[in-house]
């Protein structure tokens, strides 16, 4: 830092010291001496804190590796290893039950089930496209995606609009009302014309006048009550609009004039400080938290051009509407938003304490976060039940998610906020959280509103926690694994068991292919079926078309019906996805490693070039995957081990990284901003970052990749400012 200002035993860049003085706090009850000096007192009293937990991580570690070593050769004896556990402090004894006591959630989360988006901060347009993503068009989300099938090659629509396609959305989304908002004795593909009377929604077909089967279903409407404009209906809590347009586009050529559906899509979206974005110094977080300021604010813009003409972008204002009753209403026109910390791994530069070290990153973000977070406390338009919700990632364990409490406590005390304000996500990522999942809850039990699987730092961990166990079985054989079912499972149980059931969020992963929507059609709806009342998606349509899941599976239901239901056990979480005599031959290696590179190589080159946190990158058969830091640790997790157990070797790793840089750079090759790998081994940043998180992957804390990319982004971000 070149630019600072010194408050008590804090050393600030200048540049955050004046966003939080000259923005985050203006018009909040919190001067600017009161927020640096809580928080100058609070990181020098939570700083030590912060390393010990994170010294016993190591120390966890460094055991666990000696016991592997030990006795690995032979077999695990399964009971030995879980006792082993229990006697080094990693398995803790579950105490009595209990139900979790958080006040003050929103329906949003506490009650009703639907997708949720997780969306780079650093990136105006995409966290606006988030928070708008409360609503979408359903016959965008068909017509644009290939949710619509182009079998025949008649039903194309990648040049100007194709009525055979067009007739097929029609029909999906007449289907789709068929089944969740069926006509009493007739079918909305009959419809001819709609009228509301004394409350209730009149449909009237090709040869009656009928109305819903369940008239509970219907809402509201817009315009005249004669002649709808709109019609607003719901299913399991869920809105749907139905626009009628006869001038519309598609209203014109529709026997019953409609001209699109609306569906309430992303209820809540999480706006991302970690893995979907690229700080690392007080420039990134000064980007970071202004965003975040803005949106809480209401006033966050983006400006662009989209096919030619400049554009500006806001946040969406709510929904109005006659209610069934006759009443003006309104339906919420934006996503619940939460935001997301680091865990407790990273320091930053953008601050430090009285002895010079760096700040610990989680804790600058639950202070200026939170502050940010202030406006909304007055205007309620975010949480109109008074809460901020902060999901905090990475955590290992009851003694961590008890740490992170304390440091919303101090914030809480520090900006005269009433006691458990700040809401708790618990990111159940971390194998030391899953088998103690439900200590971790009652270290959090009047905070937690929301827990979630994240299968791919979980399997990162898992590789990095059994290194010495053996070689791992292929990364695609993984979710076949005995340990990831029965996570899957065990998250929900314990969830429910702590009475999560109407008072806080159970979350499943990311779909990480944004352009096969088909396919998560099919598979995705296995999320609300197995109990979990959101699940993550990877964009606005993503969330439109996974909504259409929670018209199909009432999550209230299903959670009582699995309530009570043991379906996962703690020792099969505990298995090691270890390869039983791997007969791996030469092509199967070489192919594992070219997978698993291109994936760290086509992440690593954005990360560190262009300060990309996620994005959509081309996979090595070219499908495009949302990729961030959790693909990225289980693939260098995944080659380490297996250089560890000797199934490469590094000349092979060295020479397939080589090979794959150059598939990464013909992928790149229309980004005139692209930096090519190929060719520039010894001077690309970016290649030797990849290579870093490979060959160093065993002494990486946890298998984190932050620690290498941080650095090597700080060393990028040096290099361009010299030149």
């Amino acid at each position: 830092m070149s630019d600072v200002t010194v408050h008590g035993g804090l050393t600030i860049a200048t540049d955050l010291y004046d966003l939080v003085n000259d923005e985050i706090l203006v018009g909040t009850d919190v001067t600017a001496t009161e927020f640096w000096t809580a928080f100058d007192k609070a990181a020098h009293v939570l700083a030590p804190k912060n390393a010990a937990l994170l010294a016993f991580r190591e120390t966890l570690q460094h055991k666990i590796d000696d016991w592997l070593k030990a006795n690995a050769d032979d077999g695990i004896d399964e009971d030995a290893y879980e006792s082993f556990l229990i006697e080094i402090g990693y398995l803790h004894k579950d105490g009595t039950d209990f139900s979790i006591d958080t006040a003050n959630v929103d329906p949003e989360i506490a009650s009703i089930a639907g997708p949720q988006l997780v969306v780079p901060i650093t990136n105006a347009r995409y966290a606006l496209n988030a928070a708008n993503a409360r609503w979408g068009s359903l016959y965008d989300a068909l017509y644009g995606t290939d949710a619509i099938s182009d079998a025949d090659g008649a039903a194309r629509g990648d040049s100007g609009y194709n009525p055979i396609r067009g007739t097929k959305v029609i029909n999906f989304a007449r289907d789709l009302l068929d089944e969740s908002l069926p006509l009493d004795g007739d079918s909305w593909h009959n419809a001819v014309s709609f009228a509301v009377e004394n409350g209730v929604l009149s449909v009237t077909t090709d040869t009656a006048v009928t109305t819903l089967v369940d008239a509970s279903q219907f809402v509201g409407h817009t315009g005249d009550a004669g002649k709808p404009d709109s019609v607003i209906l719901t299913k399991h809590g869920l809105h749907l609009e139905i626009l009628i347009n006869a001038a519309g586009v598609i209203g014109a050529t529709d026997k019953a004039r409609i001209d699109d559906i609306i569906v309430e899509s992303a209820l809540t979206s999480i706006i991302d400080l970690e893995d979907s974005i690229a700080a690392v110094d007080a420039e990134d977080k000064v980007l970071a938290y202004r965003n975040w300021n803005k949106i809480m604010r209401g006033t966050l813009e983006a400006n662009f051009v989209k096919n030619g003409a400049p554009m500006t972008r806001s946040l969406n204002d709510d929904k109005s509407y006659i209610a069934a009753d006759g009443r003006q209403q309104q339906l919420r026109g934006r996503a619940l938003m939460l935001v997301r910390n680091v865990g407790h791994l990273m320091s930053n530069p953008a601050v430090r304490l009285s002895d010079g070290s760096e700040i610990p990153e989680g804790i600058l973000d639950a202070f200026v976060s939170v502050a940010a977070a202030l406006p909304d406390m007055k205007s309620r338009q975010n949480s109109p039940a008074g809460s901020i919700y902060v999901v905090k990632p990475k955590l290992h364990g009851p003694d961590e998610v008890a740490f992170t409490c304390e440091i919303f406590d101090r914030v809480e005390k520090a900006f005269k906020l009433p006691e458990h304000t700040v809401k708790l996500g618990i990111m159940d990522e971390e194998r030391r959280t899953t088998v103690n999942l439900k200590e971790c809850i009652r270290a959090a039990k009047s905070r937690v509103a929301f827990i979630n699987t994240g299968f791919l730092d979980r399997t990162g961990d898992e590789i990095h926690t059994s290194m010495h166990a053996g070689p791992m079985i292929r990364k695609g054989d993984m979710k076949a694994a005995t340990w990831i079912g029965a996570y899957e499972d065990w998250n929900v149980d314990i969830g429910l068991a702590c009475g999560f059931s109407g008072k806080a969020q159970i979350g499943k992963g990311m779909w990480a292919m944004p352009d096969r929507m088909a396919d998560m059609i099919a598979q995705k709806i296995a999320h609300p079926q197995a109990g979990a009342n959101c699940a993550w998606v990877p964009s606005p349509t993503a969330a439109t078309l996974h909504a259409l899941h929670y018209y199909k599976v009432n999550v209230a239901q299903r959670q009582a019906e699995l309530a009570g239901k043991a379906r996962a056990s703690r020792r099969d979480i505990l298995s090691i996805p270890v390869a039983q005599r791997p007969n791996w031959s030469p092509d199967d290696i070489r192919a594992e490693l070219r997978n698993n590179a291109q994936g760290i190589l086509g992440y690593v080159v954005r990360w560190i070039d262009q300060g990309v946190g996620c994005s959509k990158v081309p996979d090595i058969h070219n499908i495009g995957l949302m990729e961030d830091r959790a693909t990225l640790r289980i693939s260098s997790q995944h080659i380490a081990n297996w250089l560890h157990h000797k199934i490469c070797d590094q000349a092979l790793v060295m020479e397939v990284m080589k090979e794959m840089a150059g598939v990464v750079d013909a992928q790149n090759a229309d980004d005139p901003t692209y930096q090519p790998m190929a060719g520039n081994f010894d001077t690309s940043v970016a290649f030797k970052a990849a290579v870093d998180l490979v060959l160093k992957g065993m002494e990486q804390p946890s298998g984190y990749t932050e620690p290498i990319l941080h650095a090597r982004r700080l060393e990028k971000k040096a290099r361009d400012q010299a030149a």
